[in-house]
């Protein structure tokens, strides 16, 4: 059963799509004709409705994925390829805490607030009004502005947050800004950052280097699909190379210096231990299995 509030997917029979929320009473107008939502709401998931002028639709649940590729932009967003890579580095999921910086379009924001859930919180920072405004409605529109707060405001002055559990970074010179990320994240926190060219990523790792950072990686993912033919399986013709340089490093505090007494403190002198002679023991003993497991 559908409920009201709800997104839902409509596909035609040339693949075209339509993102909505489902209204009761409401009707949705495509090329092929109206739809009505109360036609979709007793069809249910996985079923067909027809318009008004006997055209087709697939009804669909929307996935992460549909939701991105979704967004209105005025800006270029982080492919999917990317997004999945990143969630993962920077351990993003139920309860966490995270800042981001460069909402644009809000494509990755709907990706961290998905992942966040209702427990979790985004808090992401946009100097431009005409983008901030962008995002919200982005977030509205597919129902997950409840955990973004939203910043208008240049991240040239600091955060105004701390305690975040991972940090991410859409600027154009991260670098600039890497003093004040140990006052917005925890000790140990994920930092990611997005770049398009290989010299801001060396200016990036100068700064890292320099810096309370560790564990750095810089990588690109590339995709290249292949058609889904069984008699005919070649790769596409096309594929999404490269969109940008992802990297990473955690963020770590400088090691308390310990006493001086616990540094020099000698170990205790170990007493001799004497072994049992067990030249007579009987040959068909196993030799116990080398510890060969892996973690």
């Amino acid at each position: 059963m559908i409920e009201p509030g709800q997104l839902i997917l409509l596909i035609s029979h040339k693949g075209k799509r339509y993102l909505r929320k489902l209204e009761a009473g409401g009707e949705v107008h495509t090329h092929d004709g109206k739809l009505l939502m109360d036609d979709i709401v007793e069809a249910g998931f996985g079923q067909y409705v027809q318009t008004h002028l006997g055209k087709a639709y697939l009804v669909l649940k929307p996935t992460l994925h549909d939701l991105i590729k979704g967004v209105k932009r005025q800006t270029q967003i982080m492919y999917p390829k990317e997004i999945g890579y990143l969630m993962m580095k920077l351990g993003i999921g139920p309860g966490s805490t995270v800042i981001e910086s460069g909402t644009g379009s809000g494509g990755l924001t709907t990706a961290l607030a998905w992942f966040v859930g209702d427990t979790g919180k985004v808090i992401t920072y946009e100097r431009r009004a005409d983008f901030f405004k962008l995002a919200g409605k982005n977030l509205e529109r597919v129902g997950l502005s409840h955990r973004v707060e939203q910043v208008n405001q240049n991240i040239e002055d600091g955060f105004l947050h701390s305690g975040a559990d991972a940090l991410f970074l859409d600027v154009r010179t991260p670098w600039e800004y890497l003093p004040s990320i140990p006052s917005a994240v925890i000790p140990g926190a994920m930092c990611g950052f997005l770049l398009p060219t290989v010299n801001q990523v060396s200016d990036l790792l100068r700064g890292l280097e320099d810096g309370p950072f560790a564990d750095l990686e810089v990588l690109e993912i590339l995709v290249r699909r292949w058609k889904p033919v069984a008699d005919r399986l070649r790769p596409d013709d096309r594929m999404v190379a490269h969109t940008g340089f992802l990297v990473f490093a955690r963020y770590m505090e400088p090691p308390a210096v310990r006493p001086r007494s616990e540094v020099a403190a000698a170990p205790e002198e170990v007493p001799a231990v004497e072994v049992e002679d067990l030249s007579d023991a009987p040959d068909d003993v196993p030799d116990e299995a080398p510890d060969n497991t892996e973690f």
